[in-house]
């Protein structure tokens, strides 16, 4: 299974909040330098953050001493939780598109897509955002800055 990059990039910018949060000696970034650290699109970078937000795993604050921060419920989502949201609904393959397949009515391998997706996602039920910035992966995060 392949994710979208809009899942890629919102996983990764939940990571890059999540430990910024955690370590004492950071400010809560803005958009643009999240964008510039993680050397994503701004307009990209700006989508994602407003999807967290519609989403509450992410809270914007204006003004001076404003930036993002994950929300405790961004701490606490499931990776699977939020792969599923935010890929949405939908099978590996397309069966009933533009030009339907002619298996569909009795195809096996769609109901065997369709259990291995199932299983990609549980198996990523048991992780929350937290868990995916501890050690090594929060410690390198934290290093990375803009070009």
């Amino acid at each position: 299974m392949r994710l979208t990059r809009f899942t890629d990039l919102a996983l990764r910018v939940l990571m890059r909040l999540a430990v910024i949060e955690n370590a004492a000696d950071q400010v809560p970034p803005t958009t643009r330098e999240v964008a510039d650290a993680m050397r994503i699109p701004y307009t990209h970078t700006a989508k994602v953050v407003a999807r967290l937000q519609h989403l509450g795993l992410v809270e914007a604050r204006r003004g001076r001493g404003g930036g993002l921060a994950v929300t405790a419920a961004g701490h606490l989502a499931s990776v699977g939780g939020l792969v599923r949201e935010l890929e949405g609904p939908g099978d590996v393959v397309e069966c009933e598109g533009a030009t339907p397949c002619p298996l569909a009515a009795a195809c096996r391998l769609r109901r065997a897509l369709h259990r291995a997706q199932e299983a990609f996602h549980e198996s990523l039920d048991e992780l929350t955002v937290d868990d995916l910035v501890t050690a090594p992966t929060g410690p390198l995060l934290l290093g990375i800055t803009s070009r």
